[in-house]
């Protein structure tokens, strides 16, 4: 931004711009950049199966999996469900499976196991987990933080919805929001 260290008069603003900025583009990406706790709430557990991952599924989300909405995983803290009797149960991890090396984390039941039945009302089942690239802004992808930051510029520059300049032709840079493209989850 070019704002001179002294100048400490449009610190608060400049937060608010940076937050802003990442989260359009958290939002944009389906992805978590520093690392988030969060909560995915299901009314049941997907379809059940005795065999893990059906075979010659291998190229899309089994039926049974529960689809993690931000990547990139770090981990699955938890996952709880009501039980038929009413009572708040938490799934050993050795029950289930995770697989974070595609785009869209998932979890299984293991093979041989099948998720438990819970109690069909809404809410009652509970995954948390955490997302993100790291603690540090530096470990969030050089391509997301070149987009934040030419993006917090353009709205520090110009803070208003719009922008009213005579005889001044304005020309976009189309390949400034491509920049994010590569780290985009699409469901």
């Amino acid at each position: 931004l070019r704002v001179d260290s002294d100048l400490t008069d449009d610190d608060t603003l400049i937060a608010l711009l940076i937050s802003a900025a990442r989260r359009y583009a958290e939002s944009y990406c389906g992805r978590s950049f520093i690392s988030q706790g969060w909560r995915l709430v299901l009314d049941s557990f997907p379809g059940p199966s005795l065999m893990g991952v059906p075979y010659g599924n291998t190229f899309s989300i089994p039926a049974h999996a529960i689809q993690i909405e931000r990547s990139p995983l770090i981990s699955v803290d938890s996952v709880t469900y009501v039980a038929m009797d009413g009572t708040t149960q938490t799934m050993s991890s050795s029950n289930y499976k995770v697989d974070s090396t595609g785009p869209v984390p998932r979890i299984t039941p293991k093979f041989g196991q099948i998720w438990p039945i819970n109690l069909p009302e809404i809410g009652s089942v509970q995954v948390n987990y955490t997302a993100g690239y790291g603690t540090a802004a530096t470990d969030v992808p050089e391509g997301i933080r070149h987009w934040i930051l030419m993006r917090v510029k353009s709205m520090y520059d110009h803070r208003g919805e719009i922008t009213a300049v005579e005889k001044i032709r304005v020309d976009a840079n189309p390949w400034v929001d491509t920049l994010l493209d590569p780290y985009r989850v699409v469901w």
